[in-house]
């Protein structure tokens, strides 16, 4: 498997494409999510792209560096990893904390991104006190005590019914999360507040979001597209993992967004 040894971690990331002179796509996960969250969309784009998945530090087959983290360090981890495979521009897509991911490299790089898509994500996702919260639980207890409620919030009822097995490897992944890293983010996102700073994203930028999503519902998406300077928004029916419950919508959305 390939890797990117960097001071204190390693990234562990994939590449697939058809065609070695197509443009990049970077794919940046959720909290609690390994590369294989995109497989649905690779499937479909790698016909049209390069594309780029990577494990975000203390998830999946990266390293954990101590914590905290800041988003700060979840973006510059993109940034080395392009800089490594000698990417000078790519697409972006990121969903939750991996949108938030994308704003920050919007923000201070946005040289390095084509268009950027964002999805179920946030400005500023939730609060400092309740990531703290979190962060003790899951120092006390693990991971797998939160898969239950997990499941509720990035699932619909109906959806779980009729993809238990998609579903069950999800939640897998999840409560395999490294401890160390899974807080590490937590502490990213209690200090991410791009409310403000996402006025100056100058990329065309498509928002993304589950219509009964409960984590980042539409409002937290209408409040990026009409704050960047080009952006639109779209609604998929699901809940947080969207791209995963509204897979063939989503798709054909990236590639109309993408290639139009």
């Amino acid at each position: 498997m390939p890797y990117l040894e960097l001071p204190d971690h390693r990234l562990h990331y994939r590449i697939d494409a058809n065609d070695p002179v197509s443009p990049w796509l970077v794919f940046c996960n959720s909290l609690g999510t390994d590369l294989h969250m995109w497989d649905a969309q690779v499937a479909v784009l790698s016909r049209h792209f390069r594309i780029l998945r990577y494990d975000r530090r203390g998830h999946g087959q990266s390293s954990a560096p101590p914590p905290p983290y800041s988003l700060a360090d979840l973006g510059r981890d993109v940034i080395a990893l392009l800089d490594a495979l000698e990417i000078e521009r790519a697409h972006f897509c990121g969903l939750s904390i991996g949108g938030l991911t994308g704003q920050w490299l919007a923000i201070n790089a946005g040289q390095r991104l084509g268009k950027i898509i964002l999805c179920a994500t946030a400005a500023k996702i939730g609060t400092a006190e309740g990531w703290a919260t979190r962060m003790d639980d899951v120092r006390a207890n693990g991971l797998e005590p939160l898969s239950v409620a997990t499941a509720e919030r990035w699932f619909t009822p109906a959806f779980t019914a009729c993809e238990p097995g998609t579903v069950r490897v999800v939640l897998e992944n999840f409560a395999a999360t490294s401890v160390d890293g899974y807080a590490g983010c937590c502490a990213a996102l209690a200090g991410a507040d791009l409310r403000e700073e996402i006025q100056h994203i100058a990329n065309p930028l498509l928002v993304i979001s589950g219509d009964e999503d409960p984590v980042c519902p539409p409002s937290d998406l209408a409040h990026i597209s009409a704050t960047v300077q080009q952006g639109r928004q779209l609604s998929l029916h699901g809940r947080h993992i969207v791209n995963v419950e509204a897979s063939q919508a989503f798709n054909a959305a990236l590639l109309e967004f993408l290639l139009g």
